[in-house]
């Protein structure tokens, strides 16, 4: 495994925060699809996989992925019908972890490997825990989570070594970067984004940006009738 840097010898996600860490109830990510362009959504993905070791394996049944993409229809299949506009069908929606407010796969984890940070509802994974069981994976309902089936190292290209690479035989996801959050960055796909894309913030601070962007736009979360409560929303 690479070195990690400080505070990640805690365990995954409790790291001591940093006097300039950023805070919230509850974290969220709104996505606004109608600022998002083809040509561009590749660099908030990059930056997300550069920055947390993400192999890029060309098999798809072992590719890794933490942010990805889907068309309308397989983000939104019980919203998908015959008569959406052209535009919204053949869009192609950014997705990841919905950091679930009730998460399905915190509940059937046997090793307490996911589990859900009471500070700020983050859902994380403790990597020397996992046991690749696969159970979470099955569990979630929108496909957020990869498992290595190969050792993910041979396939980064540079590794970053402020992150911990993962092993053969664990499940990994986006994470909200919290290791950026408790030094007091945004996410690495917010800071990359530059049509302005993504506004990350505190669901339960009603003065937040989220807050102001839900209050004032048309809105849509992923399965909702699940009654998992996810924390990602998207303007369409």
């Amino acid at each position: 495994m690479a070195c990690p840097s400080v505070g990640f010898g805690l365990k995954m996600g409790q790291m001591s925060p940093g006097p300039k860490a950023l805070k919230a109830r509850r974290w969220a990510m709104v996505v606004d699809m109608n600022k998002c362009r083809d040509d561009c959504a590749d660099d908030c993905l990059t930056a997300c996989h550069k920055i947390h070791n993400v192999p890029y394996i060309l098999k798809a049944e072992h590719e890794v992925k933490w942010l990805f993409l889907e068309p309308y229809e397989n983000a939104f299949p019980e919203r998908s019908h015959r008569f959406l506009s052209k535009r919204v069908r053949e869009k192609e929606f950014f997705l990841m972890c919905n950091h679930c407010d009730d998460p399905p796969c915190v509940r059937v984890c046997p090793t307490q490997a996911t589990f859900k940070r009471e500070k700020d509802g983050i859902v994380m994974i403790d990597y020397h825990r996992c046991i690749g069981c696969r159970f979470c994976m099955a569990a979630c309902p929108y496909g957020s989570r990869s498992f290595n089936f190969r050792d993910p190292r041979p396939f980064i290209k540079k590794i970053n070594p402020e992150y911990p690479t993962r092993r053969r035989g664990v499940v990994e996801k986006c994470n909200f970067c919290q290791e950026l959050l408790e030094v007091g960055r945004m996410p690495a796909c917010v800071e990359a984004c530059k049509e302005g894309v993504l506004t990350f913030g505190d669901l339960e601070d009603p003065t937040s940006a989220v807050r102001k962007l839900l209050s004032e736009k048309p809105h849509i979360r992923r399965k909702p009738d699940l009654g998992t409560g996810p924390s990602v929303f998207y303007i369409t």
